[in-house]
């Protein structure tokens, strides 16, 4: 994914552990766990906001961007179709 998150590095700079930044922002272990391994396909704003208070941060120094090869990606892009179901799944995160 092209968005890549930086969980890991604020918790070094704050020696904080997931389970305390969890609890600190209201959710679980495993949600964050998700996001921290990149494998959440999206994260609200209220969730985004509590991490960077937490964790005394902008949401730039939480995300970043990095360049995907389309081909490795499996095509795609600008304009790709979502499943139905998969958009839902999302927007509930």
């Amino acid at each position: 994914m092209p968005i890549a998150v930086d969980i890991d590095v604020m918790l070094a700079r704050r020696k904080m552990s997931v389970g305390e930044l969890a609890d600190r922002v209201g959710i679980t272990p495993a949600n964050l766990a998700v996001l921290k391994n990149g494998r959440a396909k999206a994260v609200r704003f209220a969730t985004l906001a509590a991490l960077c208070e937490v964790l005394e941060c902008q949401p730039g120094d939480l995300l970043r961007w990095e360049a995907e090869d389309l081909a490795e990606a499996g095509g795609g892009g600008v304009g790709e179709a979502v499943p139905e179901a998969e958009a839902e799944a999302a927007a509930e995160a």
